[in-house]
């Protein structure tokens, strides 16, 4: 067996100068423009009191402690006062950092909920196509992963990196204005530390690159061994997965060591650049001060500012990486956002009041690759009240015929009409409320019997138990605790296959469909039941267009016109008795599977054996 372990989520980041992509996200931010302004503010408030707490230091040095002119109440006195005004001012730093906090909390909170709605929204409405082509688990990173980059870009970075610069700004100003000759050696330190941050952006953006797709073909192959674990169990390749993801596990450390070693280089560094910068203004500060060409205070102030200015300088080399992650996120967003449904609906819009169900299938080629066509010139025609089955060999194209007819894809070329009209111009949703489909599979939601049945759209009772009537759900109905409002699908109670898909027979029926395609849907129910659920629904089949796609060819003879399909083209036509008759390709079909079953050959005694139209085995 072999596993390609190579799921992937592309390890790019996002350019910090793509002023295209800033201006989406900030779009998206456009309502909540005030709140977003009032945060501003806020910032500038923030700012002005965290630079005011040095310059009151500098007052109560010089004015009071240093000044021996005061009387010492005086002094005592000041140095209270303002001691209290920087209380005062620490504790609305306080207060007004917790609005700004909660503020853009709530305005982050919103826009990701909005996008991860518009985004689910989309979704829902892309055609079959793209999610055949997108892993699910890339796009469940959408949903989860790419949103919360963006969340914490919109809480963490954007106004607080405003926060940081602001507040470099407004230090460097004021030390120019205090001494120019301090300021100039506080400057010096400027572009170094704009080097540094540079340097180690750099790098933790190639180790976080890194990283990414170790963790992506990390969480990937966990992915892959999950989904398939019955095979890696059966087969026994359980030491061969261990020692693959010990060394997938392995290489993850090994980034994320790399990563540690560099963030342990870099924030020691900026320490060292700090205590250099404290001791040359120190030195430099120190001389003054004997010199009396400055006070003890400015040099007091000086060294606050001096810490205020590196503690943001340390932070934005980090947010600068938090950065270039969201802006990735929001442009792998962005580009599923800009996916557009191939599916298109051509004017002028169908919408015929009654549609009879008359399908016509016109040359119709098809391929999920450009350079391999899976149909090739198919041409028929499904009439109503007549059973048209499609038969042959695993990939002939049987299944992928009956998704051109629900509009899964378009035809590369040919069209398919119903009632005359190219299905391109009827709605989707109007499209599919007239061509019903049962698949092998059929998926339950979590909810009420009922609820599954309905799909939204409510049924009449008298409607719903002449349904579970002819179907035999009833019997399946009768024996749950709770009838129509028993709780099926996650969390509730276990059905079997076989009674799965008899609420998917009554879901579609309960729509009234025109057209009915069965793909492989009966193959969860032993022969006996299939054979009496089909004697049940003939009348429903009396006035529909019917398409039945099945393996087990008992399930087929009795239609009007059975189509044989080999390599995508349509081999023969005609019913059971002619197609046994030529000792074609249906005629090697049929003794293949009277080979696999020789019950077959007598489908009447089959017929009185039956009792129960149900296979429940669990």
């Amino acid at each position: 067996m072999k596993g390609n372990f190579g799921y992937t989520e592309d390890g790019r980041i996002g350019s910090v100068t793509d002023y295209r992509l800033w201006r989406r996200i900030l779009a998206c931010s456009r309502p909540y423009a005030g709140r977003l302004a009032v945060a501003v503010v806020l910032s500038l408030l923030i700012t002005g009191l965290t630079l005011s707490l040095p310059l009151l230091l500098r007052l109560g040095v010089d004015r009071y402690m240093m000044n021996t002119q005061l009387p010492a109440e005086a002094r005592i006195s000041g140095i209270v006062t303002l001691s209290l005004v920087h209380v005062g001012c620490s504790l609305a730093i306080f207060v007004l950092g917790f609005s700004q906090t909660v503020l853009l909390e709530t305005i982050a909170q919103a826009v990701m909920h909005g996008l991860r709605q518009r985004l689910f929204s989309h979704l829902l409405g892309l055609d079959i196509g793209f999610f055949q082509r997108q892993p699910a688990g890339r796009l469940v990173t959408r949903l989860t992963n790419d949103i919360q980059n963006m969340h914490e870009m919109f809480t963490s970075v954007i106004v607080t990196l405003f926060n940081d610069l602001l507040r470099i700004s407004g230090i460097l100003l004021v030390l120019w204005l205090m001494n120019r000759s301090l300021a100039l050696v506080m400057t010096l330190f400027l572009p170094l530390s704009l080097l540094l941050i540079r340097t180690f952006s750099r790098l933790a953006r190639e180790r976080f690159r890194a990283m990414r797709r170790r963790l992506s073909r990390l969480n990937g192959f966990m992915q892959e061994t999950i989904s398939s674990l019955a095979v890696v169990q059966i087969y026994d390749r359980r030491t061969r997965w261990l020692r693959k993801y010990w060394q997938l596990n392995r290489d993850y450390l090994d980034r994320a060591f790399a990563q540690i070693r560099l963030f342990g280089f870099f924030l020691p560094l900026t320490e060292f650049l700090s205590a250099l910068a404290t001791g040359l203004i120190l030195w430099y500060g120190g001389v003054q001060v004997l010199g009396r060409q400055m006070s003890v205070g400015e040099l007091v102030a000086f060294l606050s500012y001096m810490r205020l200015f590196f503690q943001p300088m340390r932070e934005l080399s980090q947010k600068y990486s938090i950065v270039q992650s969201a802006l990735a996120s929001a442009e792998r967003i962005f580009e599923t956002l800009d996916t557009r449904c191939r599916l298109e609906v051509r004017e002028p819009v169908a919408d015929p009041a009654v549609v009879r169900g008359e399908i016509l299938i016109d040359r119709v080629e098809f391929g999920y690759r450009a350079d391999e066509p899976v149909l090739r010139g198919i041409s028929c025609r499904l009439v109503p009240g007549r059973m048209t089955a499609l038969v042959g060999a695993t990939g002939s194209g049987k299944s992928t015929l009956a998704s051109l007819l629900v509009r899964f894809s378009d035809p590369d070329r040919g069209r398919i009409l119903l009632d005359g009209i190219d299905l391109r111009h009827y709605p989707l949703a109007r499209l599919r409320h007239h061509v019903g489909m049962i698949m092998q599979e059929v998926m339950l939601v979590e909810g009420t019997v009922r609820e599954n049945i309905e799909a939204g759209s409510p049924v009449a009772r008298d409607r719903l138990d002449h349904l579970a009537r002819i179907t035999g759900l009833d019997q399946v109905v009768s024996r749950l605790e709770q009838g129509w409002e028993t709780r099926i699908g996650e969390g509730g109670q276990e059905l079997s296959a076989g009674e799965k898909q008899l609420i998917g027979f009554v879901r579609i029926l309960a729509r009234d469909p025109a057209v009915l395609i069965f793909d492989e849907a009966t193959a969860a129910l032993d022969v006996c039941g299939e054979i009496l659920l089909e004697k049940a629904l003939v009348r429903e089949f009396r006035r529909r267009s019917v398409l039945v796609i099945a393996h087990r060819l008992s399930t087929v003879r009795r239609a009007d016109t059975i189509l044989v399909m080999d390599r995508g083209r349509l081999q023969e036509r005609g019913s059971h008795r002619e197609l046994l008759a030529r000792g074609g390709l249906y005629a090697r079909l049929v003794a293949t599977d009277l080979a696999r079953d020789s019950r077959e050959a007598d489908g009447s005694r089959k017929d009185e054996a039956c009792t129960s139209p149900v296979h429940r085995p669990k």
